[in-house]
């Protein structure tokens, strides 16, 4: 009896394939905010081959030296280290390959304007899985100068003694 079957149409089907809900984290590049001042922020698709998804699921990446650029109107995201997975044969990646970013015409041709002007670069800033592809959020970013770096750790310094000046002056009301 193959009448049997029941069939749902594309629309329900659709939705079964979506195996995680909402944004998981996998790496983040936390000096590059120390090293650069970010000017722009973009979202982007990455290019991966199946073992390097399996990897990123582990949680294993690393952004530390990872910078994109635009090559013949394409941006590649160069530096980053996925490890081999463990479970992988023959058919493993490379851990340092060069990976295709994808990205609306508009936003490359808008990122070549950019990085052409000069003093700016393409900087990953985290990686993570959102709706269960991996996606990258990439930055326009201009380098900071020494003297941008003590400003700026000066300034989070006062900050954190004002809020903790207030912090005691509410804590003293309260008795």
């Amino acid at each position: 009896m193959l009448d049997c079957v029941l069939y749902r149409p594309l629309e329900d089907r659709k939705g079964l394939y979506v195996k995680e809900k909402g944004r998981k984290v996998i790496a983040t590049n936390r000096k590059a905010r120390h090293n650069y001042a970010i000017i722009d922020t973009f979202e982007a698709g990455i290019a991966l081959v199946g073992t390097e998804v399996k990897s990123l699921r582990e949680g294993k990446a690393s952004l530390v030296d990872a910078f994109a650029t635009v090559d013949d109107g394409e941006v590649w995201l160069r530096g980053l280290h996925i490890p081999e997975y463990g479970h992988g044969t023959w058919t493993n990646h490379a851990p340092r390959r060069t990976r295709k970013l994808l990205l609306h015409r508009r936003e490359i041709d808008t990122l070549v304007g950019k990085t052409r002007e000069g003093n700016q670069t393409l900087v990953p800033l985290s990686m993570y899985f959102s709706d269960g592809k991996v996606k990258v959020e990439l930055a326009l970013a201009r380098g900071k100068q020494d003297y941008d770096k003590r400003q700026d750790l000066a300034r989070r310094t006062a900050e954190r003694e004002v809020t903790r000046e207030l912090g005691r002056r509410v804590k003293g009301m309260r008795r």
